[in-house]
C-alpha cells in the first residue's frame, strides 16, 4: 500500500500513470475475478453471471418492466434483449406486453425460475467465504462500491444534461 501511495504521489500530470495505480484497472480486475469465482456455481445452475443478475432482480421485486431491469443493471435494450431471450428459451422467465400499454414488456419468473431461486440462495455466502473477509469488511466494501457507482453515474447524468443544454442553446 505504501508503494502504491508513493507512486500516486510521484505521478506528474502529462505522464502516463502505471496500470497498478489506475482505479479503473483495479475495478476491472476485481470484476473479472468476481465473475470467475461465481462461474462454476452458475454453470451448475445453467445460467451466466448477467442472467443471474436479472434473476436476482426478479426474485427480489417480482415482475419488472424490461426498461426497469435495464436501469437497475445499467444495460441498454440491445444488450438486455438477447440476455432475456436466452432466459426465456431456458424457461426461467416469460415476457408479456402490458395490457394497458403494449409498449411496455414485463418480465416475470416461471415456476422453473422460482425453483432456481432455492438453488441460488447459497451463492452469496459461498462468494463471501471465497473472499475470506469479515462481514464488516464485506459491508464496507459494498458501501464503498455503491457510493462510487452513484458518484460516477451522477457525473455521467450531469455531463449528458450539460451536453443537451449546449446543443439546445441558440448561437
Amino acid at each position: 500500500m505504501e508503494d502504491l501511495k508513493h507512486k500516486l504521489l510521484a505521478w506528474q500530470p502529462g505522464e502516463t500513470p502505471g496500470i497498478e495505480t489506475q482505479l479503473c484497472f483495479a475495478l476491472y480486475a476485481a470484476s473479472r475475478a468476481t465473475i470467475d469465482i461465481y462461474r462454476p456455481f452458475l454453470d451448475e445452475l445453467g445460467i451466466t453471471y448477467p442472467q443471474y443478475l436479472v434473476l436476482l432482480i426478479l426474485w427480489e421485486r417480482g415482475t419488472c418492466a424490461v426498461k426497469d431491469i435495464g436501469a437497475i443493471l445499467h444495460l441498454d435494450s440491445g444488450t438486455l434483449s438477447p440476455l432475456l431471450k436466452r432466459l426465456e428459451a431456458a424457461s426461467f422467465i416469460k415476457r408479456q406486453r402490458r395490457l394497458k400499454d403494449e409498449r411496455v414488456v414485463d418480465i416475470s419468473l416461471t415456476e422453473a425460475g422460482q425453483r432456481l431461486k432455492q438453488q441460488a440462495a447459497l451463492l452469496p455466502e459461498k462468494f463471501r467465504c471465497e473472499l475470506d473477509t469479515s462481514l464488516e469488511e464485506y459491508l464496507t466494501l459494498i458501501t464503498s462500491l455503491n457510493t462510487l457507482t452513484t458518484r460516477l453515474y451522477t457525473r455521467e447524468v450531469s455531463r449528458v444534461d450539460a451536453d443537451k443544454d449546449r446543443r439546445q442553446t441558440p448561437i
